[in-house]
């Protein structure tokens, strides 16, 4: 009988402002990847993306296991770009059906890493909850009670390579250290359920101000933030999406008015902060 496994991979916000390249979270949507021993090799799937040996899923499945014959059946309700972390989840996807089907005990996350280039996406997705990568290791821990998100994804979209590269190789000290300072501050907050510095943490200098060009209308969108009702809000990712935060009891109307505001050139959708990370199935 053929063997048959099914991965579902949360979505993922890297950077959460202050954190560029560390901190990342787990949101609550997902990509599912169906895998299936088959004659021969075929993707299958209504998404824009590749059908052949680029797809990126495939590309992770095949560093550790042929494809020759494999099926792949690829379903997503993630916005394919925008800084949602989809490349991540296709690669965590891909690598979590190899290693399940031929049970190989392969050390997933640097094999993600080494494929997405920076850990902090890939272990959002691998592992749930929120993120600290450093040296090629992960910390997780939960999301706190009260705290969701609200992701405003606009219709024109960045390529990451475009917003890498307008950053500088070097930063002035007291960017740095503004931005170590918030990015204490948010874990802080977020480890011990304090909102209140959650909101405090959430400003940076490194990375979204040398991005302004790239997409004026999401950093002026999150700039005010806290005028819709919400703690603030981060540029996701390399971007052009934005990561709003709010409190739980607070969220229907900060969705209500920024809806209002992002008419026209975004989609605004209210989604958890996933705790739950990748999980494989085997299927008969």
């Amino acid at each position: 009988m053929p063997r048959r496994r099914l991965v579902r991979v949360p979505a993922s916000s890297a950077n959460l402002g202050p954190g560029f390249d560390v901190l990342a979270c787990a949101l609550g949507m997902h990509v599912e990847l169906e895998v299936v021993e088959a004659k021969r090799f075929r993707v299958v799937t209504d998404l824009a993306i590749a059908r052949d040996r680029r797809n990126l899923a495939v590309r992770a499945f095949e560093l550790l296991a042929p494809v020759e014959r494999v099926e792949f059946r690829i379903r997503s309700d993630v916005p394919l770009s925008g800084g949602l972390g989809t490349s991540a989840a296709a690669y965590v996807a891909g690598l979590l059906a190899a290693d399940s089907i031929f049970e190989l005990d392969a050390d997933i996350l640097p094999l993600a890493v080494e494929l997405e280039g920076h850990g902090d996406n890939v272990a959002a997705a691998l592992h749930g909850g929120f993120v600290i990568s450093c040296g090629g290791h992960a910390e997780r821990f939960d999301p706190p009670a009260g705290l969701e998100a609200v992701i405003v994804v606009p219709h024109r979209h960045v390529r990451t390579a475009k917003a890498r590269a307008a950053l500088p190789a070097q930063v002035p000290m007291a960017d740095a250290v503004f931005n170590i300072a918030h990015a204490s501050l948010l874990v802080l907050g977020l480890a011990q359920g304090r909102l209140d510095l959650v909101a405090r943490g959430l400003a940076d200098r490194l990375h979204q101000p040398r991005r302004a060009a790239l997409y004026p209308e999401s950093l002026a969108l999150a700039a005010r933030a806290t005028e819709f009702g919400a703690l603030g809000a981060s540029i996701s990712g390399a971007g052009p999406s934005v990561l709003v935060w709010s409190q739980y009891d607070a969220t229907a109307g900060v969705v209500e008015r920024l809806r209002a505001e992002a008419e026209g050139w975004a989609d605004v959708m209210r989604v958890p902060f996933e705790p739950q990370g990748a999980d494989v199935r085997a299927l008969t």
